[in-house]
């Protein structure tokens, strides 16, 4: 079918209509940001592994918080940010941007006065001009910076950041610290600030972070994302197709499940697999075979390819790897089986070959075995 027309977006957020599941974490996470605006500020980390959801489950949340409340808010993607002021830069100038056509534009737009500017060759945009004193400033101080900002932003309740891929920043003891130091001087002062700070990463990028300070583990309310259910992957795909006003028969969508392993990252590549294989609405078994096969494919070239293959130079390992792919129907092995199908020479390398893979995250420890 046209791909255009495809209800699947592999690597974008998902779109509200398709979200499905999450009800707890969701209402947790709408919870903290309804503290925001009663002037409790709330911190939090949304943590889960690669492909969980986790930029698009908090993204959900600002939909839905923006519809309930008046807040402003912005979600910053800090990609290769490794320094406390070129984050507090991004962050700033992605609230200005998220400002425009917003009843609230002027407002923060004259609380930056003189250091906002239009550019734009293809059309104009704004661009938030803040030199090293201003940023060194609003570092020493954020806290009254925020506030500052809320005063003038008298018609929004609460103030929204989400802080998304701090990769970079994890590893800093410099924002660690900022972060320790902010929260600790809003709890001692009894400050009423309509602050909701969500931060968004791995797990692991967590542990970095509060390794620093480890007193800074403390303070974040964690909200880990786990894998869909069964259920909610039929929801997924179900809904998705029926938004098409295509038709799939339940026991293709079981197949579909089983090949998902609850991972959104792979439901997105497989259902527009699937979509681009099919010939008309109603999707044939065959579809789904070829989608599942074409997504493979797709799938190695963006996430195997660079992660793992280009890291994997032993001829040993990459025969283990071979072999592990002869059982494609379950997304868990155990180590003693996958040991029982190798040579010597392999049997020798395993357990090297496991660290290396749990090290490149493309494996990790089932803790249900």
């Amino acid at each position: 079918m046209n791909p255009e027309s495809s209800p699947f977006r592999p690597g974008q957020p998902v779109p509200s209509e398709f979200f499905v599941g999450r009800v707890d974490e969701i209402e947790r996470l709408r919870g903290m940001v309804r503290a925001s605006a009663r002037g409790r500020f709330k911190i939090g980390f949304v943590s889960g592994e690669r492909g969980i959801g986790k930029s698009s489950l908090a993204y959900f949340v600002r939909l839905l918080s923006e519809q309930e409340s008046k807040l402003a808010a912005c979600h910053v993607f800090l990609g290769g940010v490794r320094d406390l002021k070129e984050m507090l830069r991004r962050t700033f100038e992605r609230l200005l941007k998220e400002s425009v056509d917003k009843p609230w534009h002027g407002k923060i737009k004259s609380f930056f006065g003189d250091r906002v500017r239009k550019v734009g060759l293809f059309g104009i945009t704004l661009e938030l001009k803040l030199n090293d004193s201003d940023l060194s400033s609003i570092a020493d101080d954020f806290v009254s910076a925020i506030v500052g900002l809320c005063d003038k932003l008298t018609d929004r309740s609460s103030i929204l950041l989400i802080l998304d891929d701090i990769n970079g920043l994890a590893t800093s003891d410099v924002f660690a610290n900022w972060l320790k130091s902010m929260v600790d001087e809003i709890s001692t002062s009894q400050k009423h600030v309509p602050l909701c700070i969500l931060v968004v990463g791995l797990e692991e990028r967590r542990q970095e972070l509060v390794a620093r300070p480890p007193s800074l583990a403390r303070v974040f309310e964690l909200t880990d994302i786990t894998p869909w259910s069964d259920e909610e992957v039929i929801e997924f795909y179900r809904r998705s197709f029926e938004a098409g006003n295509a038709e799939i028969a339940d026991d293709d969508l079981a197949i579909l499940v089983r090949y998902t392993g609850g991972m959104p990252v792979l439901a997105h590549e497989i259902g527009d697999a699937v979509w681009r294989s099919a010939q008309s609405p109603k999707i044939a078994q065959g579809a789904i075979t070829a989608g599942i096969v074409s997504a493979a494919e797709v799938i190695g070239r963006k996430l195997l390819e660079p992660q793992v293959f280009s890291a994997i130079r032993s001829e040993r390992y990459r025969s283990i790897l071979r072999k592990m792919a002869d059982e494609p129907q379950t997304m868990r092995f155990r180590r003693s089986e996958l040991a029982a199908r190798l040579s010597d020479a392999e049997q020798k390398v395993l357990d090297n070959f496991l660290r290396r893979m749990k090290g490149l995250g493309a494996l990790d420890v089932d803790p249900e075995v």
